[in-house]
């Protein structure tokens, strides 16, 4: 209701506000009017056009009439100038308006002042009208807000008393409030003095149920009270109950001596129910790290005692087996160390349970590094007693010795290649089953999730350093030395006894080789040991490297290769064969080097995962690529040299081609396409020569035989065209011989020739042509999808061999 009587006096006050300016308004035209006449009366003799009469009714008025009274004025024009800018801006209704229009002298300026008040008091009137036309709405408005008033009265009377309501409310609240903290104080307190009370109680009965427990010799209830004893001691202390501790502390010595001692006899009895028995009363009593190492010490010494009977059965196997004929194989080193470790990861797997119940996981990991020591000094015996038992250290040393003075007369034999295999397969198999222990053991240590910090580090020091460990190191060594010797005689033995396979394209020295190869690089993988598969790989390379390349090489080095190839003229079956078979070896050679590198590559690619180890490996693999590209080089001298025997019998067809004319007349070309003039007899001696050393060979050493005959023929056809002269039919009888040449050597071989002959058909297309000037329809880009093989200048040539074609056409050829 305020709001809306402020609201109305502001709307008054406007409306007074208006009605007074449109009053002053009024006054303000009624003035100039009265000015208007002052000014009529005043200048009675001046003339005033007709154009200048002002209807004061309706407003209206002539602005050409009044600036012809105006320059009648005596006054200046410069004054009448600033006294109509001022009277252009006055501004109606306001009180100083009055004085400025009483300084006014021009006619003209009264004049459009006086329309200009006209004009404004027009405004007022229709704005006036505006908001009078309003009225009937606001009046509604207002009635609507004087009904809502009411109704706001009513709000504000309940708000009021709900106020406070709320208030009291408030009040109460935090007395009751205040009250229940009281109450909850009391009782925490009420409850804390029953749960002291009942300790006291607990304290009692606690020391009379652990005296009476032990003379029952309930151990377990005995300890329970105990543990309960000190809990409630920790929780509650108290001076006041030092004889209850002590009567208590000193019933806990007493369980703790019974424990500790029958504990010990349980262990010397080897009774294992009475062992986790009296282990698992140490909790209670507070002493679990004593009693995880007491636990420990006994697996340890369970496993000990077995792996010390397996190894005393052992030597007696070693004893008894050096009998007849020096036979040892009843001794089985790696059956005694895989039943070492076998107990230890038992060990460790059957008693997680126990031991996470004494100290968690850091248990597991104290006891799997306890136990590793005993791996190392039982393992190591077993290891070293299995060195000397195979005397691996005289081995080595003869081995070494035999290698250097494999040049010097009247050496010994080294060892036997067949003994020592069953060396390397129990080393391998003594290495692997160490990895595999070590692997196993490590994961296990990887799987705790919430153990020491230190016991981690210490666990991988005591796998990787310990003397297990650099047993191993030595035995793999010891690996290296006899798998390397093993290779060597193995391969030199295959290439000794090579001799041809029936129905096979190589000799038995190929697969032979190979097969030792990749036998001694899958048991060095499977060391898992990456310097052992580094120095196999090495050795492996340095045998392809020389003594099998020069293997390989032999034959092809024999002196009067092609006089024993042809003898008499004709060619040797056994000593084409010979060849054949040796170039084969070659090319099987260089696809196996590159299998052999994939299997390797597979087989490391699951035992070394490491990044630094496959790089090193990589290092490795890639000389067995540049060793097949080695051979591949080898095979292609061979080859050439086998070529050299071939076409020196070929020259004779190919000499005859150099009598052949191409300047052919019609009756000339009909002739040589019933009686061929060189061609067939060409390609007969090919047959003669070539075709028979197909079955021999393998199809890729034929196919690159059959194209490097190619080469020759085309190289030699070509010089021999260049100095022939052609007419149009020669060209065609060129194109004709050329296509019939692609033909026959297309069925000799499985890879394509029509490049080989590319030359000679491009030259047999330039020969065909009918003008000069034709070329160009050929040649850059109307040449198509053909490249051309012959350069502008060869082009030009070509094209001079033609007797119908002028220099001067020739010459003027742009190409």
């Amino acid at each position: 209701s305020d709001t809306l009587n402020k609201r109305t006096a502001v709307r008054t006050r406007t409306r007074a506000g208006r009605r007074h300016s449109l009053a002053l308004s009024l006054h303000f035209a009624s003035r100039l009017f009265f000015f208007f006449v002052i000014v009529a009366t005043v200048f009675p003799s001046r003339k005033r056009s007709s154009s200048c009469d002002v209807d004061l009714r309706k407003g209206g008025r002539k602005r050409e009439g009044f600036m012809a009274v105006s320059s009648g004025s005596p006054v200046s024009r410069d004054a009448d100038h600033d006294e109509s800018a001022v009277a252009t801006t006055v501004d109606f209704g306001n009180s100083e308006t009055l004085d400025k229009i009483r300084r006014l002298t021009d006619v003209g300026a009264m004049t459009r002042l006086l329309h200009e008040c006209v004009a404004y008091q027009r405004s007022l009137d229709i704005e006036l009208e505006g908001i009078l036309s309003q009225r009937s709405d606001i009046e509604r408005q207002l009635t609507g807000l004087l009904k809502s008033a009411e109704i706001l009265e009513i709000v504000r009377a309940d708000a009021d008393h709900m106020l406070s309501s709320i208030q009291s409310t408030c009040d109460l609240a935090d007395q009751v409030s205040s009250k229940v903290r009281e109450l909850d104080l009391a009782q925490s307190q009420v409850g804390s003095t029953i749960s002291r009370i009942d300790a006291i109680v607990q304290r009692g009965n606690c020391i009379d149920l652990a005296k009476k427990a032990l003379d029952a010799e309930d151990y377990e209830s005995a300890a329970d009270c105990v543990h309960t004893f000190l809990r409630i001691d920790a929780e509650f202390g108290g001076s006041g109950f030092s004889e209850q501790r002590e009567q208590l502390l000193e019933s806990k010595r007493l369980l703790e001596g019974i424990v500790r001692k029958r504990l010990t006899a349980a262990i010397d009895q080897r009774d294992h129910p009475m062992i986790l028995r009296f282990v698992k009363l140490f909790c209670p009593l507070g002493i679990q790290n004593e009693a995880l190492q007491i636990y420990v010490a006994y697996l340890r010494k369970v496993i000990s005692l077995r792996s010390r009977l397996e190894f005393e059965h052992l030597m007696e196997l070693v004893e008894q087996s050096v009998g007849h004929n020096g036979t040892r194989e009843q001794a089985d080193f790696v059956a005694c160390l895989t039943t070492l470790f076998k107990d230890i990861v038992l060990a460790v797997q059957e008693n997680e349970d126990v031991l996470k119940g004494l100290c968690g996981e850091d248990a597991i990991a104290y006891a799997i590094c306890e136990l590793q020591e005993e791996c190392d000094s039982r393992g190591s015996i077993i290891l070293k007693r299995y060195m000397d038992y195979r005397k691996l250290a005289r081995l080595a040393s003869e081995i070494n010795s035999y290698s250097k003075n494999l040049l010097s007369v009247g050496v010994a034999d080294g060892p036997d290649p067949r003994e020592i295999v069953i060396y390397l397969e129990e080393i391998v198999s003594l290495t692997q089953l160490g990895e595999d222990y070590t692997e196993f053991m490590s994961a296990k240590i990887r799987e705790l999730n919430s153990v020491d910090a230190q016991i981690g580090p210490r666990a991988a020091k005591a796998f990787r350093s310990g003397e297990f460990n650099k047993v191993i190191q030595e035995l793999t060594g010891y690996y290296v030395i006899l798998e390397e010797f093993f290779m060597v005689e193995n391969v030199k033995k295959a290439i000794k006894i090579d001799e041809q396979v029936p129905d096979s394209l190589t000799t038995s020295m190929v697969d032979d080789v190979f097969y030792v190869l990749e036998s001694c690089c899958r048991r060095a993988i499977s060391t898992s040991n990456i310097h052992s598969v580094s120095a196999v790989l090495s050795g492996a390379m340095n045998l392809l490297g020389n003594e099998y390349q020069e293997a390989l090489q032999q034959k092809c080095r024999e002196p009067n290769l092609g006089a024993k190839l042809f003898l008499g003229g004709v060619g040797v079956q056994k000593t084409g064969t010979e060849i054949a078979t040796a170039l084969n070896n070659i090319d099987v050679s260089s696809e196996y080097v590159l299998k052999l590198r994939h299997k390797i590559e597979e087989n490391c690619a699951e035992v070394f995962p490491a990044p630094a180890d496959r790089e090193k490996l990589k290092s490795c693999l890639s000389e067995l690529g540049e060793m097949s590209n080695a051979f591949k080089q080898v095979l292609i001298s061979g080859m050439e040299q086998l070529v050299a025997t071939v076409t020196p019998r070929l020259r004779p067809a190919l000499d005859i081609v150099a009598t052949i004319s191409y300047e052919l007349s019609e009756a000339e070309y009909a002739e040589n396409e019933i009686n061929d003039p060189w061609v067939q007899n060409l390609l007969h001696a090919v047959e003669a020569n070539a075709t028979w050393l197909q079955p021999t060979m393998t199809s890729n050493n034929y196919d690159s035989f059959v194209h490097l005959v190619i080469d020759f023929v085309v190289k030699r056809l070509e010089v021999i065209m260049m100095q022939k002269r052609f007419s149009q039919l020669g060209g065609l009888q060129l194109d004709r011989d050329t296509r019939a040449l692609v033909s026959h050597f297309s069925a000799m071989t499985q890879k394509t020739v029509r490049d080989k002959f590319a030359r000679l058909t491009q030259m047999a297309t330039i020969l065909n042509l009918e003008k000069v000037s034709e070329i160009l329809d050929f040649w850059g880009e109307n040449s198509g999808p053909m490249t051309w093989r012959l350069t502008p200048a060869e082009v030009r040539r070509v094209l001079s061999l033609r007797v119908d074609f002028k220099p001067e056409a020739i010459a003027s050829l742009k190409l």
